[in-house]
């Protein structure tokens, strides 16, 4: 689910006012240490991963809470009250941005879009979020705008505003995607883009704007999430490239191969299972030309806040994501280079999020 509200005009100096910048040299995979670039530097905790994550006893703890059933179902309520209290204490409407897209005609728009041959695979008929349907429901596609706006502001809490709050997430993600593939990829244009669990397009819409010439398509498992994107987009002003929609599998597009400059996927990973996470990056690889991008911008199991979040907080957060400890124990950076990525790159875009982009051989 992508973490921002769909305010696209990012700001250059207020990214900067809230990071200290300097540069150092980014951790470089595949060809030694890379090249000095600028980065935006935030606080990493003293672990390689929450003590709360993976297979440790106090992750165990937390499994074996959220097991019992009926604690599970108090735990599920907890999370969501949690989002809709944080996104109303912060000015953002999400009981009214919730009925705006029921009331409307946004349904039309899944005929249009679904493909009804797609089989999902076992992990995404999951629940997620909170919602029994996880991400195959109405609600879940109604609310995930206002959920992203809640998640951004907590991100960010020192933020003067949402606006401020998504320069500083959406501005340094495009930054390191930008400055990765202008080191590496041997001065190739960005001309396609894939941007993979794509939710209800705020991601998409932000990587289209940041690449106006670049033709864009936005591709997810949900039809619902696609037709709120869908339906959002038809809004706006239109495109000099209009964003195309695809409801498909991330690890079996049935796309082309070496048909991409830049396959982008934003706060997907941590809710996939360690398979679906290496073949998602095995299908990255296929459809990326030589010289492409791949940026996977996530949770960081480094994020010295994530590290330190109270036994409340990261139990709620454990109950909606059901495969969050294999994300942790997932050595993305290795994963990466396994399928053939080189110039693989971490760096924190923020303090709880870190980008990892990667480069297909020329």
């Amino acid at each position: 689910m992508a973490l921002c509200a769909p305010t696209h005009n990012l700001s250059l100096s207020s990214v900067k006012s809230h990071a200290r910048r300097r540069p150092r040299s980014r951790r470089g995979y595949g060809t030694g240490m890379v090249a000095m670039a600028a980065s935006y530097e935030y606080e990493e905790g003293q672990l390689e991963r929450p003590k709360w994550a993976g297979q440790t006893p106090l992750s165990h703890l937390v499994r074996t809470i959220i097991s019992f059933k009926p604690l599970y179902s108090l735990l599920k309520l907890g999370a969501r009250n949690v989002l809709i209290r944080t996104a109303e204490k912060k000015n953002i409407p999400w009981r009214e941005m919730t009925k705006e897209i029921l009331e409307s005609d946004v349904y039309k728009e899944l005929e249009r879009i679904q493909n009804p041959s797609l089989v999902y695979p076992d992990y995404y008929l999951n629940p997620f979020h909170a919602y029994d349907e996880g991400n195959l429901s109405w609600l879940a596609a109604a609310e995930a705008e206002a959920a992203t706006m809640s998640m951004a502001r907590r991100a960010i809490p020192d933020a003067s505003s949402l606006d401020e709050a998504n320069e500083i997430i959406r501005g340094n993600w495009l930054q390191a995607i930008e400055q990765h593939h202008l080191q590496y990829s041997g001065n190739s244009t960005i001309r396609d883009i894939l941007d993979v669990g794509c939710s209800v397009g705020v991601s998409t819409g932000y990587l289209a704007d940041k690449f106006p010439s670049a033709k864009v398509i936005g591709l997810d498992l949900s039809p619902y999430f696609l037709a709120v994107a869908q339906f959002k987009e038809k809004k706006r002003s239109p495109r000099k490239n209009p964003i195309i929609w695809i409801h498909a599998k991330g690890e079996d597009t049935g796309l082309l191969s070496n048909s991409f400059d830049l396959v982008s996927m934003a706060y997907v990973l941590h809710e996939c299972p360690e398979k679906a996470i290496v073949n998602l990056v095995k299908e990255a690889f296929r459809l990326l030309r030589p010289g492409g991008t791949v940026a996977l911008t996530d949770n960081s199991p480094k994020s010295k806040i994530l590290q330190e979040l109270s036994p409340v907080l990261f139990t709620l957060m454990k109950s909606t994501e059901p495969f969050l400890d294999e994300y942790y124990l997932n050595d993305l950076e290795a994963t990466l280079r396994e399928a053939g990525f080189v110039n693989v790159q971490t760096i924190l875009t923020d303090p709880r999020h870190r980008t990892v982009t990667a480069t297909v051989p020329h």
